[in-house]
């Protein structure tokens, strides 16, 4: 009851609302208002379409339509392509620090994907190599992430 009582207040003020304009009426059930702005012409005789506000009008339909994706280098050429590929190997050398998200760990600004986690941890100074994947989605939120092939100590 305690949460039926803001749902039902809620209704009646919507349907409260869309009663008092002008071309608009509740139907018999007492559902949703429906407009009739749009079957009646106008003064010059066109039928006006809906604008911005009024019931039926929906913002989406103004939007413009996006171009699909091209083989631009960076993007998806084709459904299904995940766009870019790993880089060319690189060799990263400094101390790994802890992301602000559980289990991420830094070094410099690339995240370390994967790799021997008891030598990738907050504090060890490594050396790893491995390959950018700038594309990679992944939920600590910092770092372009880096795929770790091997790592050692430094």
């Amino acid at each position: 009851m305690r949460l039926a009582l803001p749902a039902i207040v809620a209704c009646a003020a919507l349907t409260g609302c869309a009663a008092g304009q002008p071309g608009t009426h509740a139907n018999e059930s007492g559902g949703s208002s429906v407009s009739n702005s749009a079957a009646q012409p106008g003064p010059s005789g066109a039928r006006p379409g809906p604008s911005a506000g009024q019931p039926g009008s929906s913002p989406v339909e103004d939007l413009p339509v996006p171009a699909p994706p091209t083989g631009a280098p960076g993007g998806p050429s084709r459904p299904g392509d995940l766009g870019t590929k790993p880089s060319a190997p690189m060799t990263l050398t400094g101390t790994v620090r802890a992301g602000v998200e559980p289990n991420c760990m830094l070094l410099d600004s690339y995240l370390l994907i994967g790799g021997p986690r008891d030598q990738l941890r907050d504090g060890a100074r490594v050396t790893v190599t491995g390959r950018v994947q700038a594309d990679l989605v992944t939920t600590c939120q910092q770092g372009t992430p880096f795929i770790v092939e091997s790592a050692k100590s430094a």
